[in-house]
């Protein structure tokens, strides 16, 4: 990276868009709870994860069918309108209501503008840094949500089973390979950019697809690495943007949430971001850039890994670390207290 530095401008990108998500998550929780949005009447119960993987499982199929038979605008749309409602969502609840319409209950004009201005960014003009500021702000409420749905055995359920998925799917079936290059031509935040120069565009690049080998490629979209089968010797020094999923980083900010919201009343706090939250938490986000920045090292070498094994075993370790620092058994900090 040091021969290319315009490298370090992509990695800082990739670890603010990290970082924006996993702080939105901690300082939506409490406010998605009293919003009455928990979605289970029992977090704790560990099939909840189950229902969520298989309705990703159905989500990929659906997804893969569209990409085949020529329904990527339907993919599009959903997923610009699941947007803007996640981002009123989130503006509603950390943008101040400046602005209320005098209706029932009343309405969040700025959450509003908010939402709609990123769902018409997504539309008409979306350039990296508009793909990037509408993942930041769905991954967080996302993760928020999805921190708030499962406790701590739930979640690590859930990111245990999709590290193994992600692993399979992209090493031995290779299924999300095709879906990471059909995602890449929707010009939505399933897919982050990060440029290695300021003055790239998105929106006039011919993309990472472009005279590379699909399969090679595809690989490289869904792990971060924007592939060319040209560079033979692995290196980057090339390369106008790298890409990473937004799934990498709502993923294992969910045991983040999960671990601060759930956290015992006995574990301490720790001020980040101007609010306090539980220590496990916390190191849980030590994990997370931990397993990012080996993630990253490995793919700035020229070959492409899966990421969720790497970031969901850092976030895992570090929750664990924080939680037995906190003076929390091993069998209360995996949740299994009322299974033995």
């Amino acid at each position: 990276m040091d021969r290319n530095p315009g490298l370090w401008l992509a990695v800082s990108i990739i670890v603010a868009i990290f970082l924006a998500v996993q702080l939105g998550a901690l300082a939506l929780v409490e406010p998605l709870k009293g919003a009455g949005l928990q979605p289970v009447e029992d977090p704790q119960d560990p099939t909840n994860s189950l229902l969520y993987i298989l309705a990703i499982l159905v989500m990929t199929g659906v997804m893969l069918a569209a990409f085949r038979y020529n329904g990527e605008w339907a993919i599009r749309g959903l997923i610009i309108l699941t947007g803007v409602y996640i981002s009123w969502l989130v503006f509603s609840i950390l943008v101040p209501p400046v602005v209320t319409l005098p209706v029932a209950g009343g309405v969040h004009v700025l959450a509003g503008a908010g939402a709609i201005a990123i769902g018409v960014g997504l539309l008409v003009y979306p350039e990296w840094w508009v793909i990037d500021i509408a993942g930041a702000v769905m991954g967080a409420g996302a993760a928020g949500l999805f921190g708030i749905t499962f406790g701590v055995l739930p979640a690590l359920v859930l990111l245990t089973v999709l590290a193994v998925y992600d692993a399979i799917s992209v090493y031995g079936t290779e299924h999300m390979l095709t879906l990471a290059e059909g995602v890449m031509d929707l010009n939505v935040p399933v897919v982050l950019v990060a440029p290695t120069t300021l003055g790239y565009s998105f929106i006039a690049d011919d993309g990472p697809m472009d005279g590379a080998d699909s399969a090679e490629t595809e690989t490289a979209v869904e792990n971060g690495e924007d592939a060319d089968t040209d560079a033979d010797d692995g290196s980057f020094e090339d390369r106008d943007a790298l890409f990473i999923g937004l799934g990498d980083a709502v993923v294992p900010t969910v045991l983040v949430a999960s671990a601060a919201f759930f956290a015992p009343a006995s574990a301490p706090t720790i001020g980040i971001g101007g609010f306090t939250t539980a220590l496990p938490a916390v190191t849980a986000m030590v994990g997370t850039f931990v397993g990012l920045a080996v993630l990253l090292l490995m793919v700035l070498k020229g070959r492409a890994h899966a990421g969720l094994p790497l970031l969901n075993g850092g976030v895992i370790a570090g929750y664990l670390f924080g939680a037995l620092a906190s003076g929390v058994s091993l069998i209360e900090a995996l949740g299994l207290g009322p299974y033995l």
